[in-house]
């Protein structure tokens, strides 16, 4: 296995593996646990760029206020898309926090075609096609709309579009993200306190778990980026599919979520989709490069 493909599957698999994490600490709020994940955060990526010695581009990004508005927007979409994964674990809804992962490749197509103004090609058409009739067919016979996953999945192609077009790399661009809002989540740590709901009120394990929540949100980031700069394209589109499968296999056989009749039919539907996505991807990659 070569070290890009080993970086890009340790992220996928520690991503899919942290409802694992978010039930060790379920009795924090999801709120007090985003909070601590930005300030702890910023605290191991401050500390790695001190190793590192990469501090000059600050000087250069502070007289860039576009920049900075784009990355206080990512900021604020990543933290919510964490929000909401948060109290969809914390609430027995990792099936459907697994499926928005799925369908991020699909939403990212369609911001492309709408914000890039990038031409989707037919087979992607047919697999959106095919993915908005499984959604579709979980809102009608399985009695609700997955929002979860479709806010997961929004959230998160809006996050990686803003990442796409913006200037830093990857540990500057989680720096930067994580100094813009780390005002606001001390500030909110601090009303929260007031309010008695101070998530560091409890035992040292607690409080050492959520300290956890700065490297376990950054390393995966950072090895994505190194394992993406070393694979071809179709490789990552491929690999990303493991983090919701562990999501969903989690969901399934250890937290025992319900799972079956109309629900897996639209699921299947949305699989198919995948299938019919990736297929037609690695099919036009080797026409291109042949």
């Amino acid at each position: 296995m070569s070290p890009g493909v080993l970086q890009a599957c340790l992220a996928y698999a520690m991503w899919g593996l942290l409802p694992l994490y978010f039930h060790l600490v379920a009795a924090v709020a999801p709120l007090d646990i985003v909070l601590n994940r930005s300030l702890w955060s910023l605290a191991f990526v401050l500390a790695l760029l001190a190793v590192l010695r990469r501090w000059t581009w600050l000087r250069d990004i502070a007289r860039r206020p576009r920049t900075l508005g784009i990355f206080a927007a990512s900021a604020l979409l990543l933290s919510s898309n964490w929000l909401l994964y948060v109290w969809a674990v914390n609430h027995g809804r990792v099936v459907e926090a697994s499926l928005g992962y799925f369908i991020t490749p699909l939403v990212n197509v369609l911001l492309g075609y709408f914000v890039l103004q990038e031409r989707p090609r037919r087979m992607q058409w047919g697999a959106m096609a095919i993915a908005a009739a499984g959604v579709l067919w979980l809102a009608i016979f399985a009695g609700s709309l997955p929002w979860v996953g479709l806010v997961l999945a929004a959230t998160f192609g809006l996050y990686g579009l803003m990442r796409k077009t913006a200037p830093l790399g990857a540990i500057e661009g989680l720096a930067l993200e994580t100094l813009l809002l780390a005002p606001l989540a001390a500030v909110l740590v601090a009303w929260r306190s007031s309010q008695g709901h101070s998530a560091f009120a409890g035992d040292a394990a607690l409080r050492g778990l959520l300290a956890l929540s700065g490297p376990l949100t950054a390393l995966p980031l950072l090895l994505f980026a190194a394992g993406a700069r070393r694979i071809p394209l179709t490789t990552l589109g491929v690999l990303q599919y493991i983090s919701p499968t562990i999501q969903f296999a989690l969901g399934v056989w250890l937290f025992r979520e319900p799972f079956g009749g109309p629900r897996l039919a639209g699921f299947a539907l949305i699989w198919l989709a995948l299938v019919v996505y990736t297929c037609e991807s690695l099919l036009w990659m080797r026409r291109r490069d042949s």
